[in-house]
This record gives C-alpha cells, structure tokens and sequence, in this order.
C-alpha cells in the first residue's frame, strides 16, 4: 500500500457530485417564477331586503368565508363605527359557514341603540379576524348624521390578516413575502382621499424600521374599504418579526410573523465545509504521489506486483509448452546442469549399523 489511506471511488465521487448539485439546484430554483401568493377572496354578505321594521325578519346570505367558520350576525346603527357597543348584542345571531364558505341565516329585526344609518355587520368569533356589513334601514327608527371625529383618529382598523406562504426558494434564503390585509373604516365626517399609511417591520424586540405606502382610493364617511399591502423582508431573514401599520402618528396594528429558517442555505454551507477540505486533502496526496521516490519499499504497489510476476517460473513458461526434461549429472559430475546435483550414490555414505549384523571383533 501507499502508506496513506485512500478514501473509496465511490464516495469521492458522491461527495464531488453533491457539492456540484446543490448550488446548480439552488439556481435553478432561483430562476423559477415563485409562487402565486394564496387569492384572498373577500367575504361578502347580501340580503334579501333593505329595509324592514322591528319584528320582521331578514335573511342574510354570505360567501368567500373561511370553511367551518363561527360568524356572528348584528344590526349596527352609525354604521358600527363605535364598535359593538353600537348594534342590538340581544338579537344577533350566530351561524357556521360550510365547506366552500358560505352561509344563509335569517336575521330578526331590532332597534340598534345608536341611531341609523344601519347596516347589518357579520364578523368572525375565532381565529383571524374578518368582518362584512351590508346596507339596512330599520323602519320607524330615528336617522342621524354620523359623528365627527378628529383628523388623526379619523381611520381605524376593523380586521386584519397576513396572506400568503413561504415556497422553495424562501428555503434557499430568497426575500420573504406577504400580502397585509387590513379593513379599514372612516370614523370622521369627512372622506379620506389618497390615504398614506407607514408599514413598518421589526425583529424581535427592535423597533420597526418605517417605510411609507400610499393607497389610492377615497373612503367615504362612515364607509370602510379594504387596504392591501405587499411585506418583503431581506433575503436570508427568519426569526420573530412584527408587521405594523401606522397611520399619521398613530399606530393602527402590530401582526406577528414567525418566519421559518432557511434550511437549503444551512445545508449546503454543511456540506461546502464537508467536501472541500476532502477535495484539498485528496490534491495533496495526489502531489505527494507525484514527487514521491520511486525505489525501495515505496515504490506503488502495482510495479511490484508486475516485477515478482516476472520473477517466478511459472509466467516464463509457455502454457502451451512443458519444461524440457532437465539432465541430470553423472555420478563423476558431469552434465548439463547449472547446479550441482547430487545422485544418491555420490551423496557421502553414511554408515549405519544393522542390529542383525555382527560387530568388529
């Protein structure tokens, strides 16, 4: 052998292959289009009627609800810009949306305790928080004009969510994204024309590091709209982060993120670190058998196995031929061999003595 150990071929060349496929893969990957981020469809409700009086009922009907969602259903007077405390609690009602997201629920008809303009409002009772209002008049119930609020204060946030996951190449260290959802109404007298909101992103406990976003759009007094804004982080990025949103000097929400590690980019420093220093390990042997004397012990194997080959009698001797009959010498010593060879009658005798016979007198 060599003196040194040699890693087999097969692994050697497992290694080299894996170290050539994965940034081949992690570019190929780079060069596909990403993923569509997941359709928001907007809930919807509608009704059977606009308007009716205390005591009657109305059926309401929605769809683009999440599966097996608990709504609850409420008549709001000032279009429930105040919230709950705006809408008749005592006869609402619940209902579970199906498996396609869909519902058809009747709805009794009560005085709100705040004056109208009224709409009937279905929201969620769990998970990510959703909300939809359809336009109602309630017979016989008094009509006001809708609180004036403050210019800053003037927009507020009714529900929010992040849509969207990450794909293959957030694996592979690419920008997260999402798609911020926020439903925002207008608690002012005035419309909000071209609003500009402040997104910002932090990392754990680090504040948020603002970027401006204008929306173009006017949402009316009392009326609420559905704002959507992209998030991006920067490209490696995992960890807690938080996703803000801020309006004027006011800070409308603050939605966690749990974004994943990028495991591909991991793996692939794990095995850089693996098979280049067997890459180097392997050239300098390869030099130190290039430079190495050739004599002696050290000498590669494969020379020395040809060499005592070639020494042994057998592969000098022809397969198709048998050794000639070798000659042996005479007892004088004559004859053709090259060694001397010794007949039993010119070998020094040796006495031995036979019990049967007599010994010297």
């Amino acid at each position: 052998m060599n003196g040194h150990p040699r890693a087999p071929r097969a692994w050697r060349q497992a290694l080299t292959a894996m170290l050539l496929l994965v940034p081949a893969l992690g570019l190929l990957l780079a060069l596909l289009p990403a993923p569509p981020a997941r359709a928001a469809d907007a809930p919807t409700v509608t009704l059977d009627r606009r308007k009716a009086g205390k005591g009657g009922r109305v059926t309401v009907t929605g769809t683009g609800w999440r599966p097996g969602t608990l709504l609850t259903l409420l008549i709001c007077g000032q279009n429930m810009i105040g919230g709950t405390n705006t809408c008749a609690n005592a006869d609402g009602r619940t209902v579970t949306t199906d498996t396609k997201g869909a519902f058809r629920r009747e709805l009794p008809v009560a005085e709100p305790p705040k004056p109208c303009p009224c709409v009937v409002h279905v929201a969620t009772v769990t998970e990510e928080a959703e909300a939809a209002d359809a336009a109602f008049t309630v017979a016989g119930h008094p009509v006001e004009p809708l609180p004036s609020r403050g210019g800053e204060e003037r927009l507020g946030v009714l529900g929010t969510r992040l849509d969207g996951a990450g794909g293959v190449l957030t694996w592979f260290g690419a920008p997260p994204k999402r798609r911020l959802v926020v439903t925002v109404g207008n608690l002012g007298s005035a419309p909000a024309k071209d609003p500009v909101f402040h997104l910002g992103t932090a990392h754990g406990v680090l504040a948020p590091s603002w970027e401006e976003r204008p929306w173009r759009g006017t949402i009316a007094a009392g009326q609420r709209a559905r704002v959507a804004l992209d998030v991006e982080l920067p490209a490696g990025a995992y960890g807690d982060y938080t996703v803000s949103l801020k309006y004027g000097d006011k800070v409308l929400l603050a939605e966690p993120w749990d974004v994943s590690r990028p495991w591909g980019v991991t793996l692939f420093w794990i095995l850089l670190c693996v098979v280049v220093p067997v890459g180097l390990y392997r050239a300098g042997m390869a030099v130190v058998d290039r430079f190495r004397p050739r004599t002696g012990s050290t000498a590669p194997v494969r020379r020395r196995a040809r060499t005592a080959a070639a020494r042994t009698p057998a592969a000098r001797t022809p397969a198709n031929r048998t050794p000639a009959a070798r000659t042996e010498p005479s007892a004088s010593g004559e004859g053709g061999g090259t060694l001397p060879w010794f007949t039993p009658d010119a070998m020094p005798a040796t006495r031995r003595e036979d019990p049967g016979e007599p010994g010297p007198g």
